[in-house]
């Protein structure tokens, strides 16, 4: 976090509100973690710095880098301009990792936990952001063997960002429950369909669902509170599943399990980025989208990690439980005007199946975690277009 080091809280804070409200709209980046696995077990191994020795000087070098453990390994699209060119950047992307670790006798995972390593033998990678917060969270962070896929939507106006922050609390249920592909950690099947969220959001802090901030210098007062009260050293220690970046002015949409197939990750990303864009136009409209109660966002956010895509979720304008499939549906035909806007239109689907029921249906006709999960590898192997 070189920037942040030259940085005061003050100039970070000052110089993230001059970037939102000099941001153009709808620019769009999205990041997937991916687990480096050995290629004869398929167990996770530590092996990020060879990775990372092995991009430099390659095309991938500028969009690779480390993600708390060794056996980890993050890669980014990089700002693209409309949504239409963020899939063709994210096939892009993952052909290059696949690329650069297949010599080197390596395999890729991408789901949202490894089914059956042993956190206890992975490694934090040695920089100074992670020794950090090696040193903060100790039995917090060792356990985060967790991989997910973040999509950062640009919104202009600072006020504006925090208003589709706010609103955006709302469909994280939604978005993960699409997105879940994590049913099996620590060698059992664990009942949920995300236990990377239940691992990742119930043990960190400030993370999971944020309080809806009504303007920016509402949430420039909590930020510089906890700098001020030692409560963070670095801003990225807000954890939320949605947060306004201080880096970048965009909403980044941290909910979503990591994605083995590459056409879900195009979907799930044009998802995410419609919602965000339908969000500000509403703002625009003056008919914004009013923030739920975080009780009530916990609700529907539990039923997600539980029964993810096949479960119900809770419509609270109907006062009712409907199949999250039908609300998701019904979420995709509200943000098809501004999904066509941004060239998101066309990767809007919801599955048959997602990677979570995929799994738990092999499971449940007998099948064995290695096989499962030999399964989900091939797939995150099979780049599209």
């Amino acid at each position: 976090m070189g920037d942040e080091q030259r940085l005061s809280a003050d100039e970070l804070i000052a110089q993230a509100h001059a970037q939102f409200e000099a941001a153009t709209d709808f620019t769009i980046a999205v990041e997937e973690e991916f687990a480096i696995l050995d290629p004869e077990s398929l167990d996770l191994t530590n092996r990020f710095e060879d990775v990372h020795a092995a991009a430099r000087g390659t095309a991938i070098e500028e969009h690779l880098v480390g993600e708390l453990i060794a056996s980890e390994v993050e890669i980014r699209t990089g700002k693209q301009e409309s949504f239409a060119d963020v899939p063709a950047a994210i096939a892009e992307r993952r052909a290059q990792l696949q690329s650069l670790v297949e010599p080197m006798g390596l395999m890729l995972g991408a789901t949202g936990t490894h089914p059956w390593a042993d956190w206890k033998k992975q490694r934090i990678i040695d920089t100074p952001h992670y020794r950090r917060n090696d040193e903060l969270l100790r039995y917090v962070v060792w356990r985060n063997n967790t991989f997910g896929l973040h999509v950062h939507v640009a919104i202009k106006g600072a006020d504006r960002a925090i208003a589709v922050v706010a609103a955006m609390r709302n469909f994280l249920p939604e978005l993960l429950a699409l997105s879940a592909s994590s049913p099996f950690a620590e060698s059992v099947n664990t009942g949920l369909h995300s236990a990377r969220t239940q691992i990742f959001t119930r043990f960190f802090p400030r993370c999971g669902v944020p309080d809806a901030f009504s303007s920016w210098s509402e949430y420039e007062r909590f930020v510089r509170f906890l700098y001020d009260t030692g409560s963070i050293t670095e801003h990225t220690q807000l954890w939320w599943s949605v947060r306004p970046h201080l880096a970048f002015p965009t909403v980044e949409i941290r909910i979503c399990d990591g994605q083995p197939e590459v056409a879900e990750a195009q979907s799930l990303a044009a998802f995410a980025a419609s919602l965000a864009a339908r969000v500000a136009r509403a703002y625009d409209d003056g008919d914004p989208v009013e923030p739920l109660p975080h009780r009530l966002i916990e609700e529907n956010f539990w039923r997600a990690i539980r029964w993810g895509l096949p479960g119900e979720l809770i419509d609270f304008a109907r006062g009712e439980t409907i199949p999250a499939r039908q609300r998701i549906e019904e979420l995709i035909e509200w943000v098809q005007p501004v999904a066509e806007e941004i060239g998101a239109a066309h990767y809007l689907a919801v599955p048959q199946q997602n990677a979570a029921e995929r799994q738990i249906e092999r499971f449940e006709s007998g099948a064995p975690l290695e096989e499962i999960y030999a399964e989900q590898v091939r797939a995150t192997e099979t780049i599209g277009g």
